[in-house]
């Protein structure tokens, strides 16, 4: 897992490189998503990544019944990462990222439980690794990583310490904290 989150940090960092035009400008989520997407492209040789990606092989990825997840569908089933970085063609899911910007007024919960249901081992689409990035101007207020359907405290407080030391962590809003 620590060469994959190795590889999300470098991303991060590209990202911050490159984006202040962008981060200064406070532009939508969407638009951060995207860019840091292209990062993570450049990391991750030999996997396709794609934002807003509902679908394994020729399956929409659905959540179970009785799911906590609201998302953007009129069925309110389908669920739509952010970022995923993957195989199309084997099916092979390896990594799931949700971003939000520090300005986001909405609870992290949903994200959180978006992340739960990605790498949970019982679903037939589970991502191997998820990660939560919360990005403001000066960098990232908060991360956590997900493996097995639950928040991995010791991956993620490696990958805090991580972007930390790269000069990567803003100020930190603990709220969202376990």
């Amino acid at each position: 897992m620590q060469t994959e989150l190795n590889k999300v940090i470098a991303a991060v960092e590209e990202f911050y490189a490159q984006e202040t035009f962008l981060l200064e400008r406070d532009l939508g989520e969407r638009t951060l998503t995207h860019r840091l997407a292209v990062y993570v492209e450049r990391q991750f040789s030999g996997w396709q990544v794609d934002c807003n990606y509902d679908r394994l092989g020729e399956r929409t990825l659905r959540l179970p019944r009785g799911s906590t997840i609201s998302t953007d569908d009129h069925l309110g089933k389908s669920i739509y990462p952010d970022i995923v970085v993957h195989q199309r063609d084997i099916p092979n899911n390896l990594l799931a990222i949700e971003l939000r910007k520090d300005g986001n007024h909405q609870p992290v919960e949903h994200d959180q439980r978006k992340l739960q249901a990605l790498t949970d081992p019982n679903v037939w689409f589970a991502y191997a690794v998820g990660v939560l990035l919360i990005v403001g101007k000066d960098g990232v207020s908060l991360s956590e990583v997900y493996a097995g359907g639950v928040i991995d405290s010791t991956a993620s407080r490696w990958f805090a310490e991580r972007l930390d030391a790269g000069g990567l962590a803003g100020k930190h809003d603990n709220s969202a904290q376990h």
